[in-house]
């Protein structure tokens, strides 16, 4: 591809929003048990925005492509009401960023 340098590799990134029944009680058992489903997935978690009210998440993950996270999130028992592919950002100032920053190649 022109302009893609060899070694580089643009993973896309995906904004999923999780409705839950009840109040969300996050802990690091749960997250390390997520984030080991998450690599078994190839998905990455970046982090998470919760809701005033604890139930709702914004979670921000890179992935290889969108069914990745609905089939970690279906194994790791959570909701995944909406999951959409971002590709740049409107910063403050008005100016535009692209996202996703390239990624070394292991």
């Amino acid at each position: 591809m022109e302009g893609v340098d060899k070694g580089v590799v643009v993973v896309p990134i995906f904004l999923v929003e999780r409705r839950f029944a009840e109040d969300l009680e996050a802990s690091a058992e749960a997250a390390d048990r997520i984030n080991r489903i998450n690599e078994e997935e190839g998905v990455r978690w970046l982090y998470s925005f919760l809701s005033a009210d604890k139930r709702k998440t914004y979670c921000l993950y890179e992935a290889p492509f969108a069914d990745a996270i609905r089939r970690a999130a279906e194994r790791a028992g959570l909701p995944a009401d909406s999951i959409i592919e971002v590709t740049g950002v409107v910063l403050p100032d008005g100016s535009r960023a692209r996202i996703p920053e390239e990624v070394a190649a292991d």
